[in-house]
């Protein structure tokens, strides 16, 4: 084994992920949230070319998918959500009522790898402290590392992009920041930020039905369109999260193609 110097190890790490970060100041698009509406869009929009910039404030990505229901890492997913899963390379397995289960872990795995291999770039442990706006338009966000947000006080940096994604969940916090400074009103239930009780079905239609621009510059995917407009709560079920990814993804490639349209 050839002779390793500790140093050269921690230079290795110092200077690839500087190159990165470097990478992410200017993105395309930048994704709030790796969980599975999050990884979806990213994958879709780097396969179509788009510069792509996936924060996350957890260790982990994947969001609520790694512990299924109540910790039993099984997902579920109906039948109109199988593509995006074959997309990925991801198994399922049929049950009753046209539902499909797959394995929780193989389902986060594939998502991240997806969006990787697609080209986007993913950035763990930065969790988002604010979002920027010029002249009425979201502009990029406001990050931090997540173990230095709100504990010790270090200024956070920004980053930059022509559309930003909330698929922060139940929390949406690029839409919460928006509304606690009275630039969107939320049409939540008493104009607060936060999902109703469980009702699948009606959630995941509402979900995919409700994905889009919410304001100049931001758009709402996965839970955090329900967060935003007040919609039930889905629970252990994958599929409309995962149709709310995609189709955030073809409505910014949609635009694009129309602005492009009309330039030319």
């Amino acid at each position: 084994m050839s002779k390793i110097e500790e140093n050269a190890i921690s230079r290795a790490i110092v200077e690839a992920y500087q190159e990165k970060l470097a990478r992410s100041l200017a993105s395309d698009v930048i994704v709030v949230g790796a969980g599975p509406a999050g990884l979806t869009a990213a994958a879709t929009l780097a396969r179509a070319g788009r510069r792509v910039t996936v924060i996350e404030k957890r260790l982990a990505v994947g969001g609520g998918i790694w512990g299924g229901g109540m910790g039993m890492n099984e997902v579920v997913v109906q039948e109109e959500a199988l593509e995006v899963l074959q997309a990925a390379g991801v198994r399922a397995r049929a049950r009753e009522m046209g539902l499909y289960v797959a394995d929780a872990l193989e389902l986060a795995c594939a998502l991240c790898l997806d969006a990787l291999r697609a080209g986007a770039t993913i950035l763990n442990l930065v969790t988002l402290e604010d979002v920027c706006v010029h002249s009425g338009r979201v502009t990029g966000v406001v990050v931090n590392q997540t173990g230095l947000s709100g504990t010790l006080p270090i200024d956070p940096i920004a980053l930059v992009a022509a559309d930003v994604i909330d698929a922060s969940g139940h929390e949406a916090v690029a839409v919460e920041k928006l509304a606690s400074r009275g630039l969107l009103q939320p049409a939540a239930p008493r104009g607060r930020i936060g999902d109703g009780p469980m009702d699948a079905a009606t959630a995941e239609r509402f979900v995919v039905e409700r994905t889009g621009p919410i304001y100049p510059g931001l758009w709402v995917a996965g839970m955090s369109v329900c967060a935003a407009y007040g919609g039930p709560r889905m629970g252990p079920i994958f599929g409309g999260m995962l149709l709310s990814g995609r189709r955030v993804a073809e409505l910014i490639l949609a635009g694009a193609r129309q602005t492009n349209e009309v330039r030319s």
